[in-house]
């Protein structure tokens, strides 16, 4: 079996921001030589996310709506975990959207669905982070 290893940066203007990396994870399959077996797709910090799902502006309009309404950002003073970080809200988004998704590999290619896409979740930018992709198989 093998095994590859890459880091994707971001640093988003913005405080939230959903990002397609659909193409850099399929880079980073070709890039392996892996044929058959799986891609995990892991945000490494504790305020992103990593999910499946549609490219559609409307839905990730609804996204945020949602979010928003389960974790509003402000009042700042609403949650206990405040004070050297006013991000709170960060850290209860990504419970809700994921940490990772794992995507079978079939034929050299990413084995989705119908409309499936692999999306970047970010709920505190601004700053630098990182996503690791691993890829085994053979």
């Amino acid at each position: 079996m093998k095994s590859y290893r890459k880091i994707l940066k971001f640093n988003t203007p913005t405080r939230r921001a959903y990002i397609n990396i659909t193409r850099q994870v399929e880079e980073a399959l070709h890039e392996s030589g892996i044929k058959e077996g799986l891609v995990l797709v892991n945000a490494m910090h504790i305020t992103a996310s990593v999910f499946i799902n549609d490219d559609e502006s409307g839905l990730h309009a609804d996204f945020e709506t949602f979010l928003e309404k389960l974790a509003p950002e402000k009042p700042y003073n609403q949650y206990r975990h405040n004070g050297f970080e006013d991000n709170a809200d960060a850290h209860l988004k990504r419970q809700i959207m994921g940490r990772e998704v794992v995507v079978a590999v079939t034929d050299g290619k990413l084995d989705f669905g119908t409309w499936e896409q692999i999306f970047y979740g970010e709920y505190d930018g601004r700053r630098e982070k990182r996503v690791l992709i691993k890829i085994i198989g053979e």
